[in-house]
């Protein structure tokens, strides 16, 4: 897998250790990824988003055609403003999921480097008589994330003049930043829990404008502290807890939804799923005391009977304890928050997503770590 834009930059880097992550190479820590996961959620950490793809497209139909592809509303989406959305096929199965935002004369796609290629010949495949170019910006555009608290102050430090901004937001920002780029743009990320951006920036300025960054403030974490982040917020990753086998409502990301949009493919499943109330799955947070090693596809049992699958998991330390916190599929009978359940040989509780902080830093003597 090939390195990002940042992560060619090497040894400049400092990074501990890298490793692929989501169809990349990146840096995975540059110091403990759990000190990386505090500074996220406590101060300001700065990352690479080199991982994303983006793609524009452009053409006379690019709206109407995207909205006939996407679950979400592009029909109306203002200039300056994106959503998040799933790719489906026929059958109403995921395919890949993705944020679009109007930029005017272009929609910007977002998407992992993992999916793009499934994305792009899905794409082209329904391209017919539609004025639609599809444009990969590979070339052009990477990107770096902050996040935590302090972030809006670090980038206030590093030049980057951000006003308060509604999740999905796209603005390009007045600059007086040391990176010397000619422009940026800066997106308010949807993280449920934690105040984050992107900064999306060309290639040969991404060196700059990660040091200038750390120069004000942030500080350096890698993709480990970010999966755990992750995990913790409830927010599923796609092929690892969404799969081409799972319904867009067992996913519990009624963001990606909307029901007033008209036809797109796959549509006539996800309307008939709402109409009849028939999903049997949901998505679902479970919480663990202690370290618990958590392989994905370890089933989840209740009254003696298997009811579900972990799909992620992290060990996550918290105000001095350690919790293991884990995603999956559970049924929807079942999985009601505060409900015990077995994951593996160890008691679990079902919590509600994203995770309160609060439910990490107490002591649970119902979840003693003993086979159920």
């Amino acid at each position: 897998m090939g390195l990002t834009a940042l992560q060619a930059h090497g040894q400049a880097l400092g990074a501990k250790r890298i490793g692929e992550y989501r169809g990349t190479t990146s840096a995975a820590c540059f110091s403990d990824p759990q000190q990386e996961f505090a500074i996220l959620r406590h101060d300001c950490g700065v990352y690479d988003l080199g991982y994303r793809e983006k793609v524009s497209l452009t053409g006379a139909d690019r709206v109407r055609w995207l909205n006939g592809m996407v679950t979400n509303n592009i029909r109306d989406l203002a200039a300056g403003r994106g959503v998040y959305a799933f790719l489906l096929n026929p059958q109403g199965h995921i395919l890949a999921d993705l944020y679009a935002y109007n930029r005017g004369e272009s929609i910007l796609v977002d998407t992992d480097a993992s999916q793009l290629e499934k994305m792009i010949v899905t794409f082209d495949h329904y391209i017919i008589m539609d004025d639609v170019v599809i444009t990969r910006l590979g070339e052009h555009m990477t990107s770096l994330g902050v996040a935590g608290p302090k972030s809006r102050a670090v980038l206030k430090a590093a030049g980057i003049q951000v006003p308060e901004m509604p999740p999905l937001e796209i603005i390009t920002p007045k600059c007086d930043c040391d990176c010397g780029c000619l422009e940026c743009s800066v997106v308010r990320s949807d993280d449920p829990r934690n105040e984050s951006y992107e900064i999306w920036i060309a290639p040969r300025d991404v060196l700059k404008l990660w040091q200038a960054l750390i120069a004000a403030g942030a500080r350096p974490v890698g993709w480990e502290a970010l999966e755990r982040d992750r995990i913790v917020s409830g927010i599923p990753r796609y092929g690892v807890d969404l799969r081409e086998r799972d319904l867009p409502q067992e996913t519990e990301q009624a963001r990606a939804l909307n029901f007033n949009k008209g036809c797109y493919v796959g549509q006539e499943i996800v309307e008939r799923i709402r109409s009849r109330g028939a999903v049997h799955r949901k998505f679902s947070g479970f919480l663990l005391d202690g370290t618990v090693a958590i392989a994905a596809g370890t089933k989840i049992i209740s009254a003696e009977k298997e009811v579900g699958e972990i799909t992620s998991a992290a060990d996550i330390a918290f105000d001095g304890r350690h919790k293991t916190v884990a995603l999956g599929y559970i049924r929807r009978e079942v999985g009601v928050p505060g409900r015990e359940v077995t994951v593996g040989d160890s008691k679990a509780m079902i919590v509600a997503l994203p995770l309160a902080d609060g439910l990490l830093s107490q002591q649970n003597p119902k979840l003693e770590q003993r086979p159920a």
